[in-house]
């Protein structure tokens, strides 16, 4: 394999990807701040918001993954300057998000009381409730908020919503500070408090990234003379048909380790917090791989515009590579800092808590090493599912995903966790498995696919 050929992509996919990335990671900092923050509470409280937010990112995972059908197709339409078509793309996108959005915050709201049949510990379940609550109405704006994320994506302007959520993550910090541990006249509300940062945060995302886009020399046109006429019914079924397999690809992703969530929880309190916390982090390491998916969508959707199938497997290559080389590294990050890592999210001074605060940080840590392994399957996996949205085929991967992480990873997960002495290690191994036959899958299917493309030509 001739490297240059690939490493001289390296370049333009950074400045494509990194705005991406500092969002993706926006994103899941505000749950790695309320998680560090409840932390200092004690276990029970974070046990609970990972059980609440275990049925938050279900949801998450089905709007987000279905408005990643807006890049594609405002990609491929921005390589054939199509401007009145991706008019259509986005006023269409925004519909449906709004939409799926308030669907989504019902469905959550009225199936709170499942978390009372899914035997948590019950004082776990006594906070998770409450916090579910107020989060899931922060589903209507974020999901609104995707809307204009992956039509700015799409356009190759991937800046803005690193920008929105940096300021977003300082409102999350703010109001976290303020609600959780109490200010002047506001009480400590607690988990609570950490479900009104994230509703706080993610409105102001929504109404930034409409104010920057809207006042863009390069997006006024978008924004003029608004109709409803832009809101078409031949475009809704375009992007309904690419947007609901790629809602179910990162749902049976995230269900997967939201099924993690769920098993280590009927191991007990101890075990959930770790599991959490081991989530927590790597999720910090998983967003470098979203954004170099998005950037590998994005080019891909470029080059199926111009129909040049051999560059776009370059493109794909380079991008593969570079998420490769970052896994490895974030793999030796956390095998070296695996004890350390746990740590940050206790106070480690409350004497009282102590005791319990070692026990998952010790569980954490055995976590950490699983994650080290999987970091290289679940960085590639994320990267080829994006080359492959950009090529707009979504109904074998998804079916592919579904083999890989509902047939093989979890029974293993239910098996190595339930029934053996491995428990939340188990629990672990069953995500490594899923993940691997996913990655090898997927990059299977891109790379068969492109070959036949490239032979038509």
């Amino acid at each position: 394999m001739n490297l240059k050929l690939y490493t001289k992509e390296f370049g333009y996919n950074l400045r494509l990807a990194y705005p991406i990335i500092l969002s993706m990671i926006g994103h899941s900092l505000v749950g790695f701040v309320d998680n560090v923050m409840v932390g200092q509470i004690g276990p029970v409280e974070l046990a609970a918001v990972s059980l609440g937010n275990s049925f938050m990112f279900v949801a998450m995972s089905i709007g987000i993954g279905f408005s990643t059908a807006i890049t594609p197709m405002i990609a491929e339409n921005y390589g054939k300057d199509r401007i009145e078509e991706n008019k259509n793309v986005f006023y269409s996108g925004l519909f449906l998000c709004t939409l799926l959005g308030v669907i989504l915050f019902v469905i959550l709201y009225f199936s709170k009381p499942l978390i009372a049949l899914m035997g948590q510990p019950p004082e776990v379940v006594a906070l998770a409730g409450p916090y579910m609550d107020i989060v899931a109405l922060s589903l209507i704006p974020l999901i609104m908020f995707q809307a204009y994320k992956q039509f700015a994506d799409g356009e190759s302007e991937t800046k803005y919503s690193m920008y929105t959520t940096v300021v977003a993550n300082i409102v999350n910090v703010v109001f976290n500070y303020i609600f959780i541990f109490g200010f002047w006249i506001f009480p400590a509300l607690g988990v609570i408090g950490a479900a009104i940062g994230t509703i706080a945060s993610r409105i102001v995302m929504l109404i930034m990234i409409h104010y920057m886009l809207k006042h863009h020399d390069k997006f006024k046109v978008y924004f003029e003379h608004f109709s409803f006429n832009y809101v078409k019914a031949v475009v809704i079924k375009k992007i309904m048909s690419i947007g609901t397999p790629s809602s179910m690809q990162m749902l049976f992703e995230v269900a997967l380790f939201t099924g993690a969530i769920w098993l280590s929880g009927s191991l007990g309190t101890f075990e959930q917090a770790a599991n959490q916390i081991a989530l927590s982090i790597s999720a910090m390491t998983y967003m470098v791989g979203m954004g170099l998916s998005v950037a590998a969508m994005i080019r891909v959707g470029n080059c199926k515009g111009m129909d040049d199938y051999k560059e776009m497997r370059i493109v794909a290559r380079s991008i593969f590579l570079l998420a490769a080389m970052f896994a490895t590294f974030f793999a030796l990050v956390f095998i070296v800092f695996h004890q350390f890592l746990p740590k940050i999210y206790f106070d480690l001074d409350n004497t009282a808590q102590l005791e319990a605060n070692s026990e998952v940080i010790l569980i954490a840590s055995k976590l950490l090493l699983i994650a080290a392994v999987f970091q290289l399957s679940d960085s590639l996996q994320i990267v080829v599912l994006g080359a492959l949205r950009g090529l707009q085929d979504v109904k074998i991967p998804m079916v592919l995903t579904f083999v890989a992480y509902w047939m093989i990873g979890f029974p293993t997960s239910v098996y190595l966790g339930l029934f053996t002495d491995l428990k939340a290690i188990g629990i672990w191994i069953g995500l490594l498995t899923g993940l691997t036959f996913a990655s090898i899958f997927l990059y299977l299917r891109f790379d068969i696919l492109t070959k036949k493309r490239m032979k038509r030509q």
